[in-house]
């Protein structure tokens, strides 16, 4: 219990020197270099500053802790996304200001225009954000070849969707004009790899319920993500299986057409901490045919080392939203073996979706999301 309490109170610590100099770095370039600490702006600026360093850790935890406060939520994360791209280009132009000065090139002037330029980039990379994260995903289409699959598979089409994280904001509508278009492209399955929702069924269910008209003739299949484990993933299962998916809970399919047949399995997100609940691929893939390919959903890209391990000819995952706001992309790496896109880890091909909707923040900063259409092909 001691060292918990050691490790909570450590944790608290470094979240609060994070947000600490998330808001410093922009109060020394915007406010206290191009006024020189003095003056109206000064003050006005500081007390923003000051009142956002302790309203954000407020908002997050009204919004996303025990009250589960939608309005914080939106505040709160709103508040996160803009506090991400101004730091960020704060300190680019805190660089930029450090190579004019080595340069000779110095004084007010140049401050107030580094902290101008600042100012301006920010305002359009958070206008084209929010467009990008609240506009239906783009379709992006990519070949893959599978070692063994059937020639009557050829052609096979897998619409993959993603970290759709229904949450605080309203996305009904959205949510049906993502399954217009997944319907218009013809899927012969629909694969949704986590990620679903960021709230209970009893607070989400009007968003998800669009889902129920996706129409996928060999099947569609749902997996947790990280986050369901943040609520109740057994009555997300539940919920998705009460509307026409099939959960795939370490389990798998064997689809067959016209004799082709292809096994479509799916496992748990690493994070499961529910008894009963957590990531099994050898009980995912139990008595399936080793003679047949596998396409497995797993929600996070990590998880192909085990499925290289296991043969599994294709892993569809998510989880890394692309990064979502750049350059947050580099930190996903640390902790990812791939960001986005097609890639190959031994005998095992991972594709890798940037995501169908977003987490948090409602923006997307050069990572935008996706509907993914995977067309199979036999491997010649």
């Amino acid at each position: 219990m001691e060292r918990d309490l050691v490790s909570s109170a450590v944790f608290l610590m470094v979240i609060v020197l994070v947000v600490a100099v998330m808001f410093a770095v922009p109060w020394w370039v915007l406010v206290a270099a191009p006024t020189g600490r003095s003056g109206v702006r000064y003050r006005v600026g500081t007390v923003v500053c000051g009142a956002g360093f302790v309203g954000l850790p407020v908002a997050m935890f009204l919004g996303h802790g025990p009250p589960q406060f939608d309005p914080a939520a939106i505040a709160g994360d709103t508040l996160l996304g803009v506090l991400w791209v101004v730091f960020v280009w704060s300190v680019i132009g805190s660089a930029v200001r450090g190579v004019l000065r080595v340069a000779g090139v110095t004084g007010a002037r140049v401050t107030q225009g580094v902290a101008l330029g600042v100012v301006v980039v920010s305002v359009v990379l958070t206008g084209y954000g929010v467009y990008e994260a609240r506009r239906v995903p783009q379709v992006r289409t990519v070949d893959v070849a599978i070692p063994g699959l059937a020639d009557g598979l050829d052609g096979l089409r897998v619409v993959v969707l993603t970290d759709t994280h229904f949450a605080a904001i309203d996305r009904e509508s959205w949510s049906r004009e993502v399954v217009e278009v997944v319907n218009a492209q013809r899927p012969d399955i629909v694969g949704l790899a986590g990620d679903l929702v960021d709230g209970s069924v009893e607070r989400r269910r009007d968003q998800v319920a669009p889902l129920a008209d996706v129409e996928a003739p060999l099947g569609r299949f749902y997996i947790t993500g990280n986050h369901e484990y943040l609520d109740d993933a057994q009555s997300w299962i539940d919920y998705m299986a009460g509307i026409g998916w099939q959960p795939l809970h370490n389990a798998h399919r064997t689809l067959d057409r016209d004799g082709a047949r292809l096994v479509v399995a799916g496992i748990d997100d690493p994070t499961a901490d529910v008894p009963g609940h957590g990531p099994d691929l050898p009980a995912a893939l139990a008595g399936a045919d080793p003679s047949v390919p596998v396409v497995l959903l797993a929600h996070q890209p990590k998880q192909v080392i085990d499925s290289s391990a296991a043969g599994v000819e294709l892993q569809i995952s998510g989880h890394t939203h692309g990064g979502q706001i750049w350059p947050f992309h580099y930190l996903v790496r640390l902790d990812q073996p791939v960001v986005s896109g097609l890639s190959r880890h031994a005998n095992t091909q991972l594709y890798t979706s940037r995501g169908t909707g977003y987490w948090g923040p409602p923006m997307r900063v050069f990572a935008p999301s996706e509907i993914t259409v995977l067309v199979l092909h036999p491997q010649r």
